[in-house]
């Protein structure tokens, strides 16, 4: 411990270092499946969907990612357990976050969507449970995120087959569709908003210190849900029929109304997923820079200095921009095909379900309740229009998730023991 408080700079730099790598993980990953369905749904280019990305999930990040974080992230080990080691915790965090980073980039590169949440539970279970003991893990909460694994896409995938149901009964099967939509769209419209801006107030700002209930973030919602509707009107009224383009596909012009939604949904979503999901690279991080600053106690909860949460939304934007087009791909084209109307039904649906989770403490991801939403869409056409082989490896990969980062982060571990000193 003398030796990591001699050199607290520079183990500072290497954590740091190790938490961008992290965060490049997230940004490659887990927001490019977010913005993956507004891509397969053609409502955005891969490069306006990058663009976007960038701005809404920095300020995401940076200005409401949290000035308080937990030192052990959701609450995984008994951070008791190094009361006489503290060091131990700081290897721990070290290991954590380069080994969920490196199955990250890994998996991005191979177009898998993982969760992130899990990459970085796996790799702190990993090394807590070898390198220290079974007893620091609380395995209860682990028994809780595996369980996560089933329950997240189905609901997911059953408001997303119930959304697009209710689409072809009230638009696409009508006598003029077009006309339709622009009458029931506004009401999607409003959806869209109340629940976005249920994400945005139960999943991100409450890092601001806006501590609101559960019914005044209800009430904030119904307010962003109207504001929504009545921009989406402005825009929609521009909206006219192109008769040559509905002769090759008879939806061609409805599809351009929900491609508008398309739109917000992915501008919100950004800066949702940034103001949460940046906790996935910057937490350990900050309960190594904790450690180290009150020179080896460890406390409830660690402030967050601004450089980390800078450190955790650069990297992010570079892991979108350099590799994220691959696990877009993956989502937005390779599961089943989409189109605006089927893009925006797997996008609430999945939005949906992180706020009914949010607001009843079920742990999910991300990650796993979009593509189940994609799925969702894909069977309300039939099993046909799924490509089973795609999905196959995507299950597979989510059950090697949490072993393969719980592998790397005992080796890890291991090595930082010996380099730095037990």
């Amino acid at each position: 411990m003398e030796w990591m408080l001699e050199h607290s700079t520079l183990m500072l730099i290497i954590a740091g270092a190790f938490g961008f790598l992290m965060a490049w993980g997230v940004g490659a990953n887990d927001v490019a499946n977010a913005m993956g369905t507004s891509v397969g749904a053609g409502a955005l280019t891969v490069k306006k969907a990058i663009l976007i990305a960038i701005v809404f999930e920095f300020c995401g990040a940076y200005f409401a990612g949290g000035e308080v974080t937990e030192t052990v992230r959701k609450g995984i080990i008994e951070s008791g357990a190094f009361d006489a080691t503290p060091h131990y915790l700081v290897y721990g965090m070290m290991a954590a976050l380069l080994s969920a980073g490196i199955w990250l980039v890994a998996a991005s590169w191979f177009g898998w969507p993982v969760s992130t949440t899990h990459s970085i539970v796996g790799a702190i279970v990993g090394f807590a449970a070898v390198g220290v003991g079974p007893d620091a893990v609380q395995w209860g909460e682990v028994g809780s995120i595996v369980a996560s694994w089933v329950t997240s896409p189905l609901l997911a995938g059953f408001i997303s087959f119930a959304l697009i149901k209710s689409v072809q009964r009230l638009v696409l099967n009508q006598d003029d569709p077009f006309a339709q939509a622009k009458k029931v769209v506004p009401f999607y419209m409003f959806l869209v908003g109340f629940v976005i801006s249920m994400v945005t107030l139960v999943k991100g700002l409450k890092h601001l210190g806006l501590h609101l209930s559960f019914a005044q973030s209800a009430g904030l919602a119904v307010i962003g849900g109207l504001l929504v509707s009545v921009l989406g009107l402005i825009i929609l009224r521009r909206i006219k029929p192109d008769p040559e383009a509905d002769k090759d596909f008879r939806f061609s012009s409805v599809e351009r109304v929900f491609a508008v939604l398309m739109i917000f949904t992915a501008c919100a979503m950004a800066f949702a997923h940034g103001s949460n999901d940046v906790a996935n690279a910057v937490g350990p991080l900050a309960a190594i820079n904790s450690i180290i600053v009150n020179q080896g106690v460890i406390g409830s909860e660690a402030v967050l200095p601004g450089w980390i949460l800078l450190l955790g939304a650069m990297g992010i934007v570079f892991g979108l921009a350099i590799l994220g087009a691959r696990v877009m791909a993956t989502v937005g084209t390779k599961i089943t095909a989409l189109t605006p109307s089927r893009g925006f039904a797997a996008e609430l649906g999945a939005a949906t379900t992180v706020v009914l989770a949010s607001g009843t403490g079920l742990p999910i991801s991300t990650t796993h309740t979009l593509v189940g939403a994609v799925l969702g869409v894909g069977m309300a056409r039939g099993i046909g229009s799924l490509n089973l082989r795609v999905i196959g490896t995507i299950f597979t990969s989510w059950i090697v998730t949490l072993p393969a980062g719980a592998l790397l982060s005992i080796l890890f571990f291991y090595f930082f023991k010996g380099l730095f000193g037990a």
